[in-house]
């Protein structure tokens, strides 16, 4: 979602409004008491490597010679007397330096730190001849080579917090060629752990593979929804599910007096109390869920329409759906993300699913929707459409008497636009043609597009510039806003992430990819950039942003999309190409990281990423 800058004020407004309608102490539970999971145990800070000075003998370090820890003359120290010496001998060598460390669960960060000298007899600028490569586990942390010659230490930091509560080796190899000498000298090396989440038990994203059935019809207007929901889901977490939560996200449009969202006689659980602004209802399961073991909760479902040309909301008699039906909320290694409903970007963290979506509704409106859409003659003057999903994180759809186009994009996805009264035949047709394009440049840069067909909702009455769900969009009469939410079918859709803490794994790489499709390539953005404070960094998460929401779009969107064209010129074109397809390919249908995205920018490169990532403020 695009956010105007006309219109930020009134989503800090709203947003404060939203915050205002948590519940507090004492609320009756008809009104949504908040039921916050059970605090984790406080962290334990560790240092994770032993002897990383060097300065007591060997152990527990296994070197491939006797002469890699060392105190002998040629190199020195940087604490100390002795150090690790990999290589230096001018010949064919290698030279290994290893240690089995186990990282404790249960803490936030994990951070390796170690000091680098290194000096060369090799005379090039341009080839790497001898190489020193960093490993954990089987992740490469970094590559070094007698490019990287200085004259003094510099000390190296790589986030290693993906690998708490594993016991892994940390391994240093040294590879010199026929001639001319690399050292590669190491030594105060630390695994420093700190924080205090405790995640639970197992950090496996659950309830997984959620395949949801819904039956609704609608009133005359297409402003009013009843009927039923079901989901099945499968426990992939060591730790036995005794409940869900669903996420009513619409609620925030309401009171929780008078919900747009009502759930009622729940089905294979008990219904608990409602939190968060009545967003998130507590399900609690007819029996515990174990690992592997599926359960189906089922309920009737009513939705309720507000008025507003916004994502859910009605503009005269257009009326757009999104958010509304109920999905299951997210437990990781963070417990369950219950987040509050932003209004000044997303909220939504959720694992891709299947849908299967009956919509019983009047024959004069038509009803673009998530998914593959096929209409079948209901009762007298009805048409009862069946859309079909698969491995989409949400459903949405809208409902109005639209004009609607048609097409095919070259490379054979199905493009239908959908106007409002007021959007001309020509920009309909211009969004038409924007739309095949742009699903087709983001398909050749990140992977083929999977959903069959895209439904586009035109409306130059949005508050907004867009809005993505899987298959169907909101939007301006605007090429660049257009292709901005088209890009989303892959950040946020394919690539999945936690559009709360991280939001811009998915703002910031489709406004880059946004770019890309428009052939603009960022030159000198970057020497624009303005910090507001030192609090401020592309990664922070909404709970920051909606407290700083004037400077959501600025620094997350424009910061955000310079700091990927600053990446791609540090890794030079082709390598960040492959790098965002191959990404984009290893999370298929998963969710993203920013420490995920880090490690495989650094894997891509034999650069030390570090200042990059401290220049441009991308922490995690």
């Amino acid at each position: 979602m695009r956010p105007t800058p006309l219109k930020a004020l009134a989503a800090r407004v709203l947003t404060v409004a939203a915050l205002a309608a948590v519940s507090l102490p004492g609320t009756p539970a008809a009104a949504g008491t908040d039921t916050a999971p059970a605090a984790a145990a406080a962290c334990t800070p560790a240092q994770a490597v032993t002897n990383g000075g060097f300065e007591s003998g060997t152990s527990p370090w296994t070197q491939s010679s006797t002469s890699v820890i060392t105190s002998r003359a040629g190199q020195s120290a940087h604490g100390g007397t002795s150090f690790a010496w990999l290589d230096g001998t001018g010949g064919t060598h290698t030279d290994t330096l290893s240690q089995s460390v186990t990282i404790p669960s249960g803490c936030s960060s994990a951070s390796l730190t170690f000091w680098l000298h290194i000096d060369t007899a090799e005379t090039t600028s341009s080839t790497a001849y001898d190489k020193l490569t960093a490993k954990i586990g089987s992740t490469t942390l970094a590559t070094y080579s007698n490019l990287n010659k200085a004259s003094g230490y510099a000390q190296k930091t790589f986030d290693v917090s993906a690998f708490a509560g594993q016991t892994v080796t940390l391994a240093f190899t040294g590879t010199e060629d026929s001639s001319l000498q690399t050292s590669f000298v190491l030594d105060d090396i630390a695994l420093n752990t700190s924080g205090d989440t405790t995640p639970p038990a197992d950090s496996t994203r659950t309830p997984a593979a959620p395949a949801y059935t819904v039956n609704l019809t609608s009133n005359t207007t297409g402003k009013g929804w009843t009927g039923h929901e079901s989901v099945t889901f499968t426990n992939a977490s060591s730790t036995a599910l005794s409940e869900v939560y669903l996420r009513l996200w619409d609620n925030y449009h309401g009171t929780c007096s008078a919900m747009p969202i009502v759930v009622s006689n729940v089905s294979g659980g008990t219904a608990g109390s409602l939190s968060v602004g009545c967003t998130a209802l507590q399900i609690s399961l007819a029996s515990p869920v174990a690992q592997g073991q599926s359960a189906t909760i089922g309920f009737d479902l009513a939705i309720t329409v507000p008025s507003g040309a916004d994502r859910f909301g009605y503009d005269g008699s257009f009326v757009n759906i999104g958010n509304a039906l109920p999905v299951l909320a997210v437990k990781d290694g963070a417990g369950w993300h219950l987040d509050p409903y932003t209004n000044n970007g997303e909220s939504f963290y959720s694992l891709a699913a299947d849908f299967k979506v009956t919509l019983d509704h009047p024959t004069s409106l038509l009803v673009p929707a998530t998914g593959t859409s096929v209409d079948a003659a209901g009762s007298s003057g009805r048409t009862v459409t069946t859309a079909t999903a698969s491995k989409v994180r949400d459903f949405a759809w809208a409902a109005g008497p639209f004009t609607k186009i048609s097409g095919t994009s070259p490379a054979g996805t199905a493009i239908n636009i959908y106007s409002v009264t007021g959007i001309s035949s020509s920009s309909a047709q211009s969004m038409l043609t924007t739309a095949k394009s742009a699903v087709d440049a983001h398909a050749a840069r990140f992977g083929a597009y999977p959903y069959g067909e895209l439904d586009a909702v035109i409306d130059n009455n949005y508050w907004f510039g867009g809005m993505e769900y899987p298959g169907f969009v909101l939007d301006l009469v605007s090429t660049t806003a257009l292709t901005h939410e088209i890009a989303h079918q892959w950040f946020y859709g394919i690539v999945g992430d936690d559009e709360y803490t991280s939001p811009w794994l998915d703002e910031s790489f489709t406004d880059y990819a946004t770019d890309l499709a428009q052939n603009i390539t960022g030159a000198n953005c970057w020497n624009n950039v303005s910090w507001a404070s030192s609090a401020e960094n592309i990664t922070n998460s909404m709970a920051y942003w909606d407290a700083h929401s004037s400077r959501y779009s600025t620094v997350v969107y424009t910061y955000g999309k310079c700091a990927l064209h600053d990446l791609r010129r540090v890794l030079g074109d082709t390598a960040m190409a492959n790098l965002l397809k191959s990404y984009a390919t290893s999370h298929w249908y998963g969710v993203s990281t920013t420490a995920e995205f880090k490690a495989a920018a650094q894997a891509a490169t034999t650069t030390d990423l570090t200042s990059f990532w401290t220049t441009h403020r991308i922490v995690g």
